[in-house]
């Protein structure tokens, strides 16, 4: 696959990218001049506060020697130290041990960035003696992360701040937002002006390549996989592959110096995810533990002075998970507890993970209680990495050092041997704290883990398939009758209580809703005019966003995109016309609204589709709608369906019966004429008026 990949990657950038020489490492600053102790190594600026020394070599035989910088007209003690490795924990930063031709990246620390410094030593403190020296060249021009536009908005809701290139295989995504309904969704990548079906998936921030969820404006880095640069691509999208749609898009211009990808991207992947693999893995590792009915996992690893946690647990919005080590070895105790606590927070969109304490089974007082480490005087020591939530499941990615030094608050994690943990779900207060008193779910049994076993695994449960929604009620099908004026707009398809489960029929995230009604069966009589008020929007250059109306006898639909044997294959009765030399073309299209997700996808929330209405929220261009007068033939066949020209599988059902039925059952259907509430033909028009002004006939 990676020699694929790579393959793929220079065919993409033929001769068009201004793609730095290989292997490239950054600005060179030069070699280091060893003056003792085998020093050896070429440095490089990575980017304004890192330096990456290419086969670092010394003996480690210096009492006293670090990394050392300085700002002086040569090395002196007035120099600082440069800590490596740097995730040292709670201690001075060690003395250099003995390297032999090894690769180190070196950060900047308190802020300093390379053109504040003039030299970096290996320097012994303790004799002030420089073991070997480089000088940075003045006015040297470091690589810089480039900033791009944000995501060109086409389609379900995706926007985002400006979208950041940090080196030459990580972007940065601020506030994305997306409604996660695209049915085969990915981050895209390829060449070319504008995104098409010839392109590679990148893995989400989580390195999987799921189709993507829901995001509710989560700041993210996403990593090219393989061999793939940033260098080899004209843009980034987020692409449809089974519908061949773009839902946004921004290009990746040419004249980029980007830093190199040499893992010093604040935040790192998962521990799980290697993309330089030959076999990538895009599962978490074999560690797993169930708790409370099985309904919360706790996957986990050991690296060197830290531990990464992934918590995934079946809760709702409103509640967080706790998880962490008891405060009593050998039993299961919430007083003392050292634990993190993990939630979402829906108004803000954003995901949390926090230290706590637990002095007392209260609410936390500012001194003592169920306290987050903040609040009594300690830190919050842990780095939250990532987070999802979808179809009720919360799943939270977080890193924690195995020793602080918080002697009070903090638990170290034993590096061998088993320790007792406990967990917890609970409502979240108004502060967005563990509300201490309203623990709805404990551990209550002795738990314990050996966190640095390898293959410690007793997960039975799929909480994918729990929440796959598979027993979830289906709305029922809505059904209009009697009614002689219909808006059409767009709007999401429901889940699996919507389109899918009511068709039979796969969908592609969106459908034709009827008066507001998502694809309502509706009743026609033979020989009655009926009017579409059409909001499907009329940009032919944006197919994400243009819809045009007609009714067919094609359960399908998309007649615009068949060939012509198919189109013969289908009877079209409204909404196409034909030019001189037969060609077809849409006439209802009309500006384009849709009825849009105020955050994510909540169809698998909702019990009913009122509820479900509730939240979304109507969003349309500026324009006019399209409107056309249809009447229905006498020899119209029993059934039809209003379609999509330009796609499959957006709407559904018109019956036809004969003159008069409405009229005839009008007792037998009052009331009951559809399954949720629909507005009548006054409002309809009322609402057309008010919000399009004069009504134009196409």
């Amino acid at each position: 696959m990676l020699n694929v990949i790579g393959f793929l990657s220079s065919l993409i950038c033929l001769g068009i990218c201004v793609k730095p020489p290989e292997p490239y490492y950054g600005r060179k600053i030069g070699p280091l001049v060893e003056f003792a102790h085998g020093i050896r190594g070429i440095a490089y600026a990575v980017d304004e506060s890192t330096i990456f020394i290419k086969g670092f070599s010394y003996d480690g035989t210096g009492p006293d020697a670090f990394f050392w910088i300085g700002n002086s007209p040569r090395p002196s003690p007035e120099g600082i130290i440069i800590p490596y490795p740097e995730d040292y924990i709670g201690r001075d930063p060690p003395v250099l041990r003995a390297y032999n031709n090894t690769d180190i990246i070196l950060r900047l620390p308190l802020g300093k960035r390379i053109r504040d410094i003039r030299w970096l030593s290996v320097w012994c403190r303790r004799f002030t003696v420089d073991f070997g020296e480089v000088f940075i060249p003045p006015n040297l021009e470091v690589p810089k992360p480039r900033v791009l536009p944000e995501f060109k908005r086409l389609a379900h809701g995706l926007r985002s701040d400006n979208i950041s290139i940090l080196d030459a295989k990580t972007f940065y995504i601020p506030n994305l937002h997306y409604d996660g309904a695209g049915p085969d969704a990915y981050f895209w990548v390829g060449n070319g002006s504008e995104p098409t079906s010839f392109g590679i998936k990148v893995p989400n921030e989580m390195g999987s390549l799921d189709p993507l969820r829901g995001y509710q404006g989560e700041d993210i880095e996403i990593q090219l996989p393989g061999l793939l640069t940033v260098y080899d691509i004209d843009w980034l999208a987020v692409w449809c592959v089974q519908y061949r749609h773009n839902f946004g898009h921004v290009h990746v211009p040419k004249d980029l110096d980007v830093p190199p990808a040499l893992g010093q991207t604040k935040i790192s992947p998962p521990w799980w995810y290697n993309p330089t693999s030959s076999t990538p893995r895009t599962t978490p590792p074999t560690n797993c533990r169930e708790f409370l009915d099985k309904r919360l996992q706790v996957r986990w690893k050991l690296e060197e002075d830290y531990i990464d946690v992934i918590l995934s647990a079946k809760i709702r919005e409103d509640q967080y998970i706790a998880f962490g080590l008891s405060g009593s070895p050998g039993k299961p105790q919430m007083v003392g507890g050292d634990v993190i606590v993990a939630y979402y927070d829906s108004n803000a969109g954003s995901f949390h993970a926090v230290d706590y304490y637990m002095s007392h089974m209260a609410q936390c007082d500012g001194k003592q209680g169920v306290c987050p480490d903040e609040r009594i005087g300690g830190r919050n020591d842990a780095t939250l990495i990532s987070g999802s939530r979808a179809n009720g499941i919360t799943s939270i990615t977080f890193r924690r050092p195995l020793k602080t030094n918080e002697a009070i608050n903090d638990q170290p994690i034993p590096l061998q041997g088993e320790v007792s943990v406990i967990a917890a779900f609970g409502p979240l207060n108004a502060l967005k704290e563990a509300n201490a008193h309203s623990i709805t779910d404990k551990t209550t049994e002795d738990f314990r883990i050996d966190f640095s076993n390898y293959d410690d695994h007793d997960c039975t449960v799929n909480l994918e398939e729990l929440s796959d929604e598979e027993g979830l009620k289906p709305w029922p099908p809505a059904r209009i009758i009697g009614e002689t004026t219909f808006n059409a707009r767009i709007g999401p398809t429901g889940g699996k209580r919507g389109y899918t489960v009511i068709t039979g029929l796969p969908s592609w995230g969106i459908a034709w809703y009827l008066n507001d009604l998502l694809i309502p069966e509706i009743t026609l009589e033979r020989g009655q005019t009926y009017t579409f008020i059409v909001e499907g929007g009329d940009d032919s250059s944006n197919p994400a966003r243009y819809h045009p109306f007609y009714i067919t006898d094609s359960k399908e639909g998309g007649f615009g995109q068949k060939t012509r044997e198919e189109q013969s294959q289908q009877k079209v009765f409204a909404g196409v016309d034909f030019d001189q030399e037969r060609y077809p073309y849409p006439t209802a299209a009309g500006r384009y609204c849709e009825w849009a997700h105020k955050s994510i996808d909540k169809s698998s929330e909702s019990e009913t589709f009122t509820e479900f209405m509730e939240t979304l929220r109507l969003e349309c261009d500026q324009g006019e709608a399209a409107y056309f007068n249809w009447t229905v033939p006498m020899d119209a066949p029993d059934l039809l369906y209003y379609q999509c020209y330009t796609h499959n599988n957006l709407g559904w059902k018109i019956h036809i019966v004969e003159p008069g039925y409405i009229s005839e059952h009008n007792s037998d259907l009052n009331g009951a004429t559809t399954n949720y509430p629909v507005a009548s033909v006054f409002t309809v028009c009322l609402l057309s008026l008010l919000f399009h002004g004069e009504l134009y006939d196409f």
